[in-house]
């Protein structure tokens, strides 16, 4: 299996397909298993890369560094290990921090990122404190915590058994992971998104009840080169309810960052 060690830790990944590199993160606890419709339609003309983030999935579960800087740091340390030349980076929830945190950092090494469903600038909202209570009650019952809250990530478009795949994922993961609740709830992008110089894409799922759509078009109006695109009848997961939807999408975003890219 593939693994590239990074910061002293091992990270799972798996690498498909030739031609424009993309790099897909999952979201908080799941894997890179829930873009495997998007591998499966894009690796026919890109090189398409998901990988389990630090404390997920089948990489290693290590104690520190699970915050929104140590994952960006992470992720351009895989770029160069794995020798991407100018990779688009797509971030679900709140990986899509961690590929506005990589953008600033080294913009001249991506050739863009897409941000699908992240919190953005949702704790400012007043919000903080569900973050905080949702730490709390999964160190008191994770698995009835995540039976619970999962249901309410997905629309009518995704059922039992997605729900049930998900929780799954969340509770094979590390624990350690939780603590980037707590770094989410003071995190506000928009001062980085107003400076980011690259094409940036922001999808948001049109029934997404996590965080509002307005956050996204938000942040879609502060990047220089912003882009805001919707998926119809999807919640927070778009890419695993509505995959077919979410690829047409994707790939209409990419082309239009192609001009950019040069």
């Amino acid at each position: 299996m593939p693994y590239a060690t990074v910061h002293g830790s091992r990270l799972y990944y798996e690498d498909r397909g030739t031609g424009r590199p993309l790099v897909f993160l999952h979201g908080w606890g799941t894997s890179g298993r829930v873009w495997d419709a998007q591998v499966a339609d894009l690796a026919a003309d890109h090189r398409t890369i998901t990988v389990d983030w630090r404390g997920c999935g089948r990489s290693d579960r290590p104690r520190s560094g699970n915050t929104l800087a140590g994952n960006a740091t992470d992720v351009l340390a895989l770029v160069e290990t794995l020798g991407l030349d100018t990779p688009v980076l797509v971030g679900s929830s709140v990986a899509a921090h961690f590929v506005v945190l990589a953008a600033q950092a080294a913009p001249g090494r991506l050739g863009g990122i897409v941000s699908v469903d992240g919190p953005g600038h949702w704790p400012t909202l007043g919000m903080a404190a569900e973050l905080a209570d949702l730490r709390v009650r999964l160190a008191a019952d994770r698995a009835a915590t995540a039976a619970e809250w999962v249901p309410t990530w997905y629309g009518p478009a995704a059922g039992p058994r997605v729900h049930a795949r998900t929780v799954e994922r969340i509770l094979a993961s590390g624990t350690f992971i939780d603590a980037l609740f707590t770094e989410v709830g003071g995190f506000d992008p928009r001062p980085i998104v107003t400076g980011l110089d690259l094409p940036a894409a922001f999808v948001h799922g049109g029934l997404e009840t996590q965080f509002p759509l307005e956050v996204s078009r938000t942040l879609a109006g502060l990047a220089p080169q912003g882009r805001l695109y919707v998926v119809d009848g999807a919640g927070h997961m778009p890419h695993e309810e509505r995959p077919e939807a979410f690829n047409t999408v994707l790939r209409t975003a990419l082309s239009e960052m192609a001009p950019a890219l040069g």
